[in-house]
């Protein structure tokens, strides 16, 4: 039988790479890490804190599924370090109720990944969703707090990401000075405190409702060195949505401008370069720190929209597995809005393909800025 590359369908990145496993509600999700550098100092602790951005069940507008998320380290670490060899985290499912699945069987849930999953494979584990589900992000979000340590360490890299809309609400946030602290002032991770309360407002409305809603989240990247980045097919902001829009319920992707750039004149959109004591910077950042597929040294800002999740508890049409017509409605417990959820995610897959990039631009060039 053909394979037509399945193997590879799991795996992000060239010279940090990720492959992910496990299911919603399997024994375990994780992931194994290859390609860290020796001699990172990694601590469980840094791991685990960015998990508990990422479960279930931290605020009232999260689903109430209880996970505790605890991560292992089973190889790649001792004595605090990377040892340079594959790093494999994984994390125990705890808190499954396959029941709530039971109705929806020979069902297709309405935009989720059950017809497309049953079209590809020939089967599909409906329990839970399997690999469509964001359970699978944790992974994701694990490799990505090893990501952002060697940011951090060796290139002085800091990401932040935060809730910019939900729904029509748009949060004032200036990417260039927001703290985490900011973002994690609130249980809808906006910085914005006013637009925080409306949305959490709206999301509550929503959720009693049996219904859903979407957003964007936005993330910027500081002190990111010049030259990351391929000049054609790999080019940093292709990878950027690549990763990005991998995401479970991710639809759309900005750098910079963005659409928004397109009522604009060039005269205007263009970011004047200046020279700022032997730094060559620009006054503007319409670019989002990305020109020509490579960095150009200022903050990268990238933004993704999030759909409304496709779980609702109320009524829908849809057929069975032989498609005869029927109706559905969810059951169990579900994101009302994944937005807040998703900022860590989103952090994460910008950290993997930042240190990707940032250890196969040191390989081939050497000093890296």
């Amino acid at each position: 039988m053909f394979d037509g590359g399945a193997s590879m369908a799991n795996t992000f990145g060239k010279m940090f790479s990720i492959t992910t496993w496990g299911e919603s509600h399997g024994d375990a999700v994780g992931v194994v890490v290859d390609g860290c550098p020796p001699q990172i100092e990694i601590d469980i602790a840094d791991i685990q804190k960015e998990l508990a951005r990422r479960r279930p069940g931290q605020s009232r507008i999260t689903t109430q599924r209880r996970e505790s998320d605890e991560a292992q380290i089973l190889s790649g670490v001792f004595e605090g370090k990377s040892l340079g060899t594959p790093i494999l985290i994984g994390v125990w499912n705890s808190d499954q109720r396959s029941k709530d699945y039971e109705h929806m069987r020979t069902k297709f849930r309405p935009s989720h990944a059950d017809y497309t999953y049953q079209a590809k494979y020939g089967i599909r584990n409906w329990k839970g969703g399997g690999r469509a589900s964001a359970r699978e992000t944790i992974g994701r979000v694990a490799a990505g707090a090893i990501a952002k340590k060697i940011l951090a360490q060796e290139f002085g890299v800091e990401i932040v990401g935060y809730v910019k809309q939900v729904s029509d609400m748009v949060g004032d946030v200036d990417p260039e000075t927001v703290t985490m602290a900011d973002v994690e002032s609130t249980i809808v991770r906006c910085p914005d405190p006013d637009i925080a309360e409306r949305m959490i407002e709206r999301i509550d409305e929503a959720r009693k409702a049996g219904d859903t809603l979407g957003g964007v989240v936005e993330a910027v990247a500081r002190n990111v060195p010049a030259g990351l980045g391929e000049p054609v097919f790999d080019k940093l902001e292709a990878e950027l949505g690549r990763g990005v829009l991998s995401l479970p319920a991710c639809k759309g992707f900005e750098v910079g401008s963005g659409f928004g750039g397109i009522t604009m004149t060039g005269s205007t959109h263009n970011d004047p370069f200046y020279n700022e004591a032997g730094r060559i910077r620009t006054r503007t950042n319409y670019s989002g720190g990305i020109q020509g597929g490579i960095s150009n040294g200022e903050s990268i800002v990238i933004r993704a929209a999030f759909k409304p999740v496709a779980t609702i508890m109320t009524p829908q049409e849809t057929v069975d597995e032989d498609g005869n017509p029927t109706e559905l409605s969810g059951r169990g417990r579900h994101d009302p809005c994944v937005l807040p959820r998703a900022v860590p995610m989103v952090e994460a897959m910008m950290a993997l393909v930042l240190v990707d990039h940032a250890l196969r631009q040191r390989g081939q060039v050497g000093d890296v800025g």
